[in-house]
């Protein structure tokens, strides 16, 4: 009888670890099932960041996981309000969101280091370099970290490059922003006041009529959306690199909607996270050439700070601005710290 037990157990045994085994190759390779998720960035399908950044991210992600994930992107307001996309992605109204550090800094302050810091990285290289690059660094820790507590996942980014002060009077230093009603909101805005300007709340839709009445004097806003926005019917100057040389956008997923991928699907969404973003912010930089020739073409005029005035707003910026940013959150402030570490080790501090 101990025979036959020790023979009815290891079989047992053995048909659990086959079991086991059956399990982990289902979770680690191509599913059968297709799981479809609905997207609702804060933006509509006139922003640049819907065909050069949104879009891009979600054909890549159908492409990788050979497409058993596909992604149906509504338009701001199609479910729920574009302020409320943030919210409604991390309480599982929507699957994602595309969105900016502006519009949910309230909702997780860490969305501003994604966003950009003011003056801080130049370009689509940098930012990469001191975000995930370079492991003496690793911003982008702090903001993954903080996007899981409020159950999401930080999926992807894009560079839409710099975000100009498009205005109806030259902005040739920062003095010239004294004074000036200038369309902004959350670290924009922190910015604008620093350097003695007048910050408005508005949504992007009103932006337009607000500059034509005279309601305001310009806008901020990534310099390769003043087509797509009509700004150059109402704006005559365009001064970069604006108020950040390097305005990012943010892709969020639902953690609970990514936790019900397995393994296989899961990293090949994370695969695509570095190629998407330089295939973005190229998109985006390739777009910025030629909306300053629609503004040129329009009799507008495209002014670029010189050296020594970006040194002097990028010093205002680290006193004045990033000091504000960085008490909004204690993972805030250790990424202004290694921001400004990276700025020293770079020569540029």
């Amino acid at each position: 009888m101990k025979k036959v037990i020790t023979m009815i157990s290891a079989a047992l045994y053995a048909t659990g670890l086959l079991a086991v085994s059956g399990a982990a190759i289902a979770d680690s390779g191509k599913p059968d099932k297709v799981t479809k998720w609905v997207f609702q960035p804060c933006f509509d399908s006139s922003d640049a960041g819907w065909g050069s950044g949104v879009i891009p991210w979600v054909k890549a992600v159908e492409e990788a996981t050979e497409g058993t994930v596909k992604i149906k992107v509504e338009p701001s307001g199609a479910i729920t309000s574009g302020s409320e996309s943030f919210g409604g992605t991390a309480a599982g109204l929507i699957d994602g969101t595309a969105c900016w550090g502006s519009v949910y800094s309230g909702d997780m302050p860490e969305g501003m280091l994604a966003f950009g810091l003011a003056m801080g990285a130049s370009s689509t290289e940098q930012a990469w370099e001191v975000t995930f690059g370079d492991p003496k660094y690793k911003i982008g820790d702090i903001i993954q970290e903080a996007a899981k507590k409020r159950n999401l996942r930080w999926v992807g980014w894009t560079n839409q490059g710099p975000n100009a002060m498009f205005t109806k009077t030259p902005v040739r230093k920062m003095e010239d922003l004294k004074g000036m009603k200038m369309r902004a909101g959350g670290p924009q805005a922190i910015f604008h006041t620093a350097m003695g300007g007048s910050p408005v709340s508005m949504g992007g839709g009103e932006i337009y009529t607000a500059i034509k009445l005279g309601t305001i004097d310009g806008t901020y806003w990534d310099t390769g959306g003043i087509d797509d926005m009509s700004f150059h019917e109402v704006i005559k100057y365009a001064a970069q690199p604006g108020w950040a040389p390097a305005q990012h956008q943010e892709i969020f997923l639902n953690l609970d909607r990514y936790n019900e991928l397995n393994d296989w699907q899961r990293e090949k969404i994370d695969g695509i996270f570095k190629s998407t973003y330089f295939e973005t912010s190229k998109l985006h930089a390739d777009g910025v050439a030629g909306a300053l020739k629609v503004l040129e073409d329009a009799g507008g005029e495209v002014i670029n700070f010189s050296p020594d005035e970006v040194k002097r707003m990028r010093d205002k910026s680290i006193a004045e601005v990033w000091p504000k940013v960085a008490e909004r959150s204690e993972g805030n402030a250790k990424g202004v710290e290694i921001m400004k570490q990276y700025l020293k080790d770079k020569g540029e501090l």
